[in-house]
């Protein structure tokens, strides 16, 4: 069993509906939050250190790199991440219609939501941050050294940059998943269909378009014609258990990890660095601000990643050409 499973063993036989919540899609609870105020209690916790020479030096003999990225690194794009303030589409926020309840109730609203989420990501490009890491990997792969993303982000941008070795964790906004057969596949068309050309504008204002079922996408298998959902994990959805067991995999083995752009809030991402960290595996946020796991890190650097994450990650003098 790995570590975070053993938390979640733990936990589940403490409450129930916690263990739902590390096992599938969900927010921090106030549990969950105060679990981890204690755990950073149990610790004589000093502050992460900022001081950029002394992760150079760990990074330069790490031989399995972590990276967990969250939606802060995308954000730097112009991706909007639908939380907090001014994080609306229309009068919903993606909690609201990230669930399979919403898209069984309404799904003309959710596929909107998703037509203009992707519309909006073929405009977007990769940013400084998803590009260090792209090359960060090219570059140690000929070291015969690893560089593994571990995504909590569904857009892509990540693959876009040139990054190999990715475990989208929450899938993917290009892919889709027929309701009916279960088959799944890529999916770029633009518009998705016809009926949601021009619809899934965000503004409070508009009407929202009520597209009949049988106009939303649909299944072109065989004798399928099914409904299409976007192949993402919503809310109170398992995680893939295949991608989870290589994020373990990748997590037991790494030698190094960074956060990068991520709230540490959304679990089970948010257990993923604590863990490492617990092992005493040197761990370096990169993020705008603290986050509840902040005190547990070795390193923690303020600021956009895009500006942060370049001179962190950019060969090291001990590097071989």
């Amino acid at each position: 069993m790995q570590p975070w499973a053993h938390h979640i063993a733990f936990t589940a036989s403490q409450n129930p509906m916690i263990v739902r919540q590390l096992t599938c899609r969900g927010l921090i609870n106030s549990h969950l939050h105060g679990h981890l105020k204690r755990l950073r209690g149990c610790q004589d916790m000093a502050r992460p250190s900022s001081d950029l020479a002394s992760f150079r030096e760990i990074f330069s003999k790490a031989n399995h790199i972590a990276i967990i990225t969250g939606s802060g690194v995308s954000a730097e794009s112009g991706v909007p991440t639908f939380r907090g303030t001014g994080g609306y589409w229309r009068t919903w926020q993606s909690q609201n219609l990230a669930t399979a309840e919403a898209f069984s109730r309404n799904p003309s609203l959710v596929w909107e939501f998703y037509h203009y989420r992707r519309e909006l990501m073929l405009t977007k490009k990769p940013n400084p941050a998803h590009k260090a890491i792209a090359e960060c990997e090219e570059r140690l792969s000929k070291q015969g050294r690893t560089v593994t993303v571990i995504t909590q982000n569904i857009d892509e941008l990540h693959c876009r940059a040139g990054s190999k070795n990715i475990l989208e964790i929450h899938g993917n906004l290009f892919r889709t998943r027929c309701m009916s057969c279960g088959h799944e596949a890529a999916n770029y068309k633009s518009p998705i269909c016809v009926a949601l050309d021009g619809k899934g504008a965000p503004d409070p204002e508009t009407v929202d378009a009520q597209i009949p079922v049988d106009q939303l996408p649909r299944c072109e298998q065989k004798g399928c014609h099914g409904l299409l959902r976007p192949a993402v994990v919503w809310f109170g959805e398992t995680l893939n258990s295949k991608i989870l067991s290589q994020a373990e995999q990748v997590l037991d083995s790494c030698d190094l990890c960074l956060v990068v752009g991520t709230s540490s809030i959304v679990y089970p991402a948010a257990m993923f660095a604590p863990q490492v960290a617990a092992r005493g595996v040197p761990v370096a946020e990169f993020n705008t601000e603290d986050t509840p796991a902040t005190m547990r890190f070795t390193f923690h650097f303020q600021g956009p990643c895009g500006s942060t994450l370049p001179p962190a990650l950019a060969r090291h003098e001990t590097e071989t050409k």
